[in-house]
């Protein structure tokens, strides 16, 4: 399992998600550019200690990272999504890609994926935080691939 960030925007959202992925043992691709200095104070603040213990790959754009990602499976997690996080057979080696918070995924980078999953709302209810958004489909994908007992 691992998670890729498409162009992210926010320095905060980031430090925490490579928090995430230091705590459960999970690589983070970052596929830039950042909408923000990737050495930023505010990186280091919210992903804290931990993001150093993060492993970290980061792209230059999406042609490297589609060229690096050894055909692994790409779930996209996004708000415009039909299909639910909680009814889909996770795979242990799936990549977990989640758009910047502005933009999301251009149409190219949709087309890409193998599968794209939303996290249920309640109605009228646009979209989680970015690091919200990447805990709750990170621990549900863990689950499901049994990776979490």
């Amino acid at each position: 399992m691992q998670i890729a960030l498409f162009q992210p925007d926010i320095a905060g959202n980031v430090g925490t998600i490579l928090r995430l992925a230091a705590c459960f043992g999970v690589p983070c691709d970052i596929i830039e550019p950042c909408g923000f200095a990737f050495s930023d104070r505010a990186l280091r603040r919210a992903g804290m200690d931990y993001a150093e213990a993060a492993s970290v790959t980061r792209h230059a754009d999406w042609r490297h990272y589609s060229g690096a990602r050894a055909g692994r499976r790409l779930v996209l997690l996004s708000s415009k999504a039909e299909r639910s996080l909680y009814d889909f057979p996770f795979d242990a080696e799936d990549q977990l890609i989640f758009g910047s918070e502005s933009a999301g995924v251009p149409d190219d980078v949709r087309g890409a994926v193998g599968e794209a999953l939303r996290i249920p709302m309640k109605p009228g209810f646009r979209s989680l935080n970015l690091a919200v958004a990447a805990g709750i489909a990170l621990s549900e994908a863990l689950r499901r691939s049994g990776r979490f007992r």
